[in-house]
């Protein structure tokens, strides 16, 4: 089993957010397979799937970004998995628009998402796919800039974005963070020949 949690905060008014990526991300995969989401008796709402003979499990926390951590815990407990088979997908203001980064372990970089998750769960040691939402901000702005809506051209540039996240997504599901780090590996390579 493996399980994917979007970062992302609830309720219709956040939808398009920049800081709900992850759950766009989440929503896209769900409906690639078909799949719907629905309630746990946790604080998340959850999409299983499969892919090969691997299971996979969507999550969508219903607690706030900065409290991440909680559903994070609670869905770790509930799947019985090592923290190395749960992947966060996540806005990041330090990348690009619609960049897309892969690490196995580290820091929260300023996330507050992230640093929950990584207080919650007492290891920093889980894989993560940063999605870039840029940073077109004046300074003191930023908690302004996460909390508004992508317009319909980035949506639309986001389809990339998401298709191969969710390559390396399925790798991640079929042979875990290793498979997932040469995937991207193997991406990043083919890109850089292509400039």
């Amino acid at each position: 089993m493996r399980v994917i949690f979007g970062i992302g905060n609830p309720g219709n008014a956040y939808l398009n957010n920049r800081h709900n990526v992850g759950f766009l991300l989440l929503d896209y995969i769900a409906s690639k397979y078909s799949n719907s989401f629905n309630p746990s008796k946790g604080d998340y709402y959850f999409c299983n799937g499969k892919i090969g003979d691997t299971e996979f499990s969507l999550i969508k926390p219903t607690t706030y970004v900065n409290n991440s951590g909680i559903a994070a815990s609670q869905a770790l407990q509930f799947y019985n998995i090592n923290p190395s088979d749960f992947l966060i997908v996540y806005d990041d203001i330090n990348l690009n628009f619609a960049t897309v980064r892969v690490r196995a372990s580290g820091g929260d970089g300023g996330h507050n998402g992230i640093g929950s998750i990584i207080y919650h769960l007492q290891t920093d040691k889980f894989p993560r796919i940063r999605i870039g939402i840029g940073s077109n901000f004046e300074k003191g702005f930023m908690a302004n800039y996460v909390l508004t809506d992508f317009n319909k051209d980035e949506l639309q540039a986001l389809k990339n974005t998401f298709e191969h996240s969710v390559n390396l997504i399925e790798e991640f599901v079929k042979g875990g963070v290793k498979q997932l780090l040469d995937a991207n590996s193997k991406f990043s390579k083919a890109t850089s020949r292509k400039k």
